[in-house]
């Protein structure tokens, strides 16, 4: 079963808030609306229907470059 993560933060037209995470630690890189938005790590997790997950917070947006 792959990890997953809950997504905090960012836009709030994210199509998916709960996604999977590459590796634990990793910074995940979600691509929406021509660019990427960037979440991290958080020591805090949340429950939801997929059980307990770890809490990615929202830092930057970057464009897609042309």
């Amino acid at each position: 079963m792959a990890n997953k993560a809950v997504l905090e933060g960012g836009p709030g037209d994210l199509p998916e808030r709960i996604v999977p995470v590459p590796a634990p630690g990793e910074d995940l890189k979600v691509p929406h609306r021509g660019g990427y938005e960037h979440f991290r790590g958080t020591s805090r997790t949340q429950e939801g229907p997929e059980g307990r997950l770890p809490v990615y917070e929202w830092w930057e947006r970057t464009e897609i470059a042309e």
